[in-house]
């Protein structure tokens, strides 16, 4: 029963410490941020900048939020991790929420402060001519398959010297993703992010696409990481007993030598 509150993560809906309500404001934050300024680059038609500028918006976002909630700002994230049992179930729960929240106010931000002609480029995302449902899914659940990869392998714990840079190399994986996804499905690889476009705009056509595969690629890179290729090791226990064993010689040296003055021959 212990490991499955544990798991639930219930007590940290009263406990203080855990710092879920500051996490919840910053993935909405984080969220919202990413609709106004990534679905606002939409406009320009340009697969490249529509790359960066969601790429560039995710790491700005994970270097702001990221010492607070994870910076996850993608239920393809949060799942990801939570299937792997490292964010509760219940906080995940919450993030995906609370993430829900934020793109729709950004895509409503963005939708109030653009003139009526550019809002048929305000970030829906939709299968191009000739793209089924099921191709459409593939793509998906590919773009979020290289994402929370990269998440797992930046933010692994055992790999302390990618701390620094990890937001920078996930926003390169989002940039990545859309370069391939933007022609084929818009690159939603974000289901919070196609949720709030789809809401603000009022068109959900094949929106499930944008659940589903980002979810599954999502909880498959969770797992696969996990349990496949394994996570980084620490530093094997063999190359530190040199220093141990060193440390301990230097302290026997010095207490034979402080006998030898406090009993001098």
């Amino acid at each position: 029963m212990a490991n499955l509150k544990e798991a639930l993560g219930a007590n940290e809906l009263t406990d203080k410490k855990s710092g879920l309500y500051r996490a919840l404001v910053a993935e909405f934050l984080g969220t919202l941020l990413l609709n106004f300024f990534g679905c606002g680059s939409v406009i320009t038609g340009n697969v490249v900048a529509i790359s960066l500028a969601f790429g560039l918006t995710v790491a700005s976002a994970i270097q702001g939020i990221g010492h607070v909630s994870g910076g996850h700002i993608n239920p393809a994230v949060t799942f990801g991790l939570m299937v792997i049992g490292k964010v509760p179930v219940i906080r995940g729960l919450l993030y995906v929420i609370l993430q829900c929240i934020g793109a729709i106010a950004g895509s409503g931000i963005l939708r109030a402060l653009s003139p009526n002609r550019m809002e048929h480029a305000l970030g829906v995302v939709s299968l191009s001519p000739g793209i089924d449902p099921i191709q459409g899914f593939g793509i998906e659940f590919f773009l979020a398959f290289i994402l929370v990869l990269v998440v797992c392998g930046a933010c692994d714990a055992a790999k302390p010297d990618s701390k620094g840079i990890a937001p920078l190399i996930i926003g390169l994986s989002v940039s990545v993703g859309h370069i391939i996804g933007v022609p084929r499905t818009g690159a939603g690889m974000n289901p919070a992010r196609s949720f709030g476009s789809a809401v603000v705009m009022g068109l959900f056509k094949d929106h499930w696409v944008y659940w589903v595969g980002p979810i599954f690629g999502g909880m498959a890179a969770g797992l696969i990481y996990a349990f496949v290729i394994g996570p980084a090791k620490e530093p094997q226990e063999s190359s530190n007993r040199v220093y141990t064993v060193a440390a301990t010689d230097e302290k026997e040296l010095q207490s034979l030598t402080s006998k030898k003055k406090d009993n001098p021959a």
